[in-house]
């Protein structure tokens, strides 16, 4: 289903029940993870949450930042966030900010700003005057932009991972392998002459063909695999790691964030695609989460990976091709995994006294960030894994 057809579905006016044979590839509401402005401020939450419970995975450094939850750039909504947005824009004008529409995708309505008056002229050309309005239509998001990116030939890019949840209470979540680097089409500047051009800064693949640098063969992708290739042969094998580890932290608490609010419809499941970007200090970042992440392909290599992905995907909510049953307990046999492999299981976790004591591994990051705390030979915790 379309999420519009799954937000008829499970509306309160059509009252349409789903029978125990049907299953369906959305969840009520899905949008507290995809959209924009939802899931910052289910991450913002879950962290205020942690805090109040003393959790050790909310500990922040001598300058109040977060040392294992900081992993969405600074977001306001707009126009609700408009004075606190520029009260934090005063304390470095310098910086560039990146304006999306809250409920697009392919990169539609974006637009980078490095000055308060483009916002004001936005506000007063935008149709709707949107500031007037306060319709959901027409909110935006405004984020710190990472003018920063980690550079590969010079050019920026983005990871496209893909993350099955068959279940969110107890949350039980899978990681496809075969994820993809997206590449700009043009070399990377963060000179400010070149806000305007979206060949630069967006990697979305919507936008990128149209570029007369565009390459229709590779489509300008690169396996995450050949990524970690890359970065082991530059930066080393445990940097690699350590880094891998880190995006596969920053998913699940993303995950966990959202679990709470959840309608945990026993006939759904959802594959998302979850863009995150790497920093020039290997710190990565996560943009957004695709509720409907593209399906159709861009290259051979693409229809390949986009067939075996539905594949796998189908596998794993439907075992084994036999009649849906939402009834059963959504624990796969490892065999029909395919290129899933299990992210995240709560209830094996729990098992494990995993989430309830902290264990800690000295030296070793399995997840949460702090550069600090690995240098200075602290022992990091790991609560997932």
């Amino acid at each position: 289903m379309s999420v519009q057809t799954i937000r008829n579905v499970f509306s309160v006016e059509t009252g349409y029940r789903l029978s125990d044979d049907q299953i369906v590839n959305h969840f009520p509401n899905h949008y507290e993870l995809t959209r924009k402005d939802l899931m910052v401020k289910n991450i913002k939450r879950y962290r205020k949450e942690l805090e109040k419970e003393g959790s050790p995975l909310a500990e922040k450094d001598e300058s109040g930042k977060y040392l294992y939850l900081d992993f969405v750039p600074v977001t306001y909504m707009l126009p609700a966030d408009y004075n606190l947005f520029v009260e934090e824009f005063r304390k470095s004008p310098s910086s560039t900010w990146i304006m999306k529409p809250c409920g697009k995708a392919q990169g539609k309505g974006i637009f980078l700003i490095n000055k308060l008056s483009q916002i004001k002229k936005w506000s007063r050309d935008s149709k709707t005057s949107s500031f007037l309005t306060q319709s959901t239509k027409e909110a935006y998001v405004i984020s710190l932009y990472i003018n920063n990116p980690l550079l590969i030939g010079g050019r920026k890019f983005d990871l496209r991972l893909y993350v099955l949840v068959s279940t969110y209470r107890p949350l039980r979540c899978y990681m496809y392998k075969l994820g993809f680097c997206r590449f700009c089409t043009v070399k990377y500047t963060p000179s400010t002459s070149e806000l305007d051009n979206m060949f630069v800064h967006l990697t979305n693949v919507a936008i990128q063909k149209h570029g007369e640098d565009y390459n229709h063969i590779h489509g300008g992708k690169w396996t995450v695999h050949n990524l970690r290739l890359y970065l082991e042969s530059t930066r080393g094998k445990e940097v690699a790691s350590r880094l891998f580890d880190e995006i596969h932290w920053i998913i699940v608490q993303s995950l966990k964030a959202v679990a709470p609010v959840m309608n945990n419809d026993k006939h759904c499941f959802e594959c998302y695609g979850y863009d995150i970007i790497i920093d020039d200090k290997l710190k990565p970042w996560l943009i957004e989460v695709n509720a409907s992440p593209s399906l159709t392909s861009s290259t051979a290599n693409d229809r390949i990976l986009k067939y075996n992905l539905i594949n796998d995907t189908l596998n794993i909510a439907v075992p084994n091709g036999e009649i849906p049953d939402c009834k059963w307990n959504k624990s796969p046999p490892k065999e029909v995994l395919g290129n899933y492999e299990v992210l995240y299981d709560e209830e094996l976790a729990q098992g494990d006294g995993a989430d309830r004591e902290l264990r800690s591994r000295p030296g070793q990051s399995l997840g949460p960030r702090g550069g600090r705390s690995r240098d200075s030979g602290r022992t990091v915790l790991t609560t997932w894994k």
